[in-house]
């Protein structure tokens, strides 16, 4: 029985006069003995735990929908749209939006009406890294005429301040 069998509700053998549930482990041997020590399973999700720094662009989910080629007259109809939607998306810790600080590398819409939006991040190791691109995503789905959105995050070319808007570097005082 598991350590916390409590919590299914089941008792092990002995637990009900009172006796230690027996253990897994052979007589003479530490529990440390008895099961070898398991290797850390290497980490696929772009994360470096050490640094905790985004190491590598998030890996698609399975849910997300694959985007069409891209279709010019529908990237031209719902690109106003979508521009509005991604500037009230902001960067906890700089008060001007993803749009604005120049995060935001390319939009593109398909037939379907699929989004596909690339953008980065102002540092790899951006605390924001998870929730940045959810918020970008759901905000444009939630675009009447959008049928569906992705949004990759991507490294080059690397941001810096050059990519940030005029009204974006007189909000934050940058001349």
């Amino acid at each position: 029985m598991g350590l916390f069998s409590f919590l299914t509700g089941s008792k092990s053998e002995g637990a009900e006069n009172g006796a230690p549930p027996e253990s897994a482990v052979p007589a003479g041997e530490t529990p440390a003995a008895a099961a070898p020590a398991a290797a850390e399973p290497a980490r696929t999700d772009g994360w470096d735990i050490d640094t905790g720094a985004l190491t590598a662009p998030i890996p698609p989910k399975p849910d997300v929908p694959e985007i069409g080629p891209v279709d010019p007259d529908m990237t031209a109809a719902l690109q106003g749209p979508i521009i509005e939607a991604i500037k009230t998306v902001y960067d906890p810790e700089i008060p001007v939006d993803i749009y604005e600080l120049g995060l935001i590398y390319d939009i593109a819409v398909d037939a379907q009406k699929q989004v596909r939006v690339s953008m980065t991040l102002t540092s790899p190791a951006c605390p924001s890294a998870q929730q940045l691109p959810s918020e970008v995503r759901y905000k444009i789905k939630a675009i009447p005429e959008v049928a569906d959105a992705v949004v990759d995050i991507v490294w080059e070319p690397p941001w810096d301040k050059e990519r940030m808007s005029e009204t974006a570097r007189l909000q934050l005082g940058f001349f």
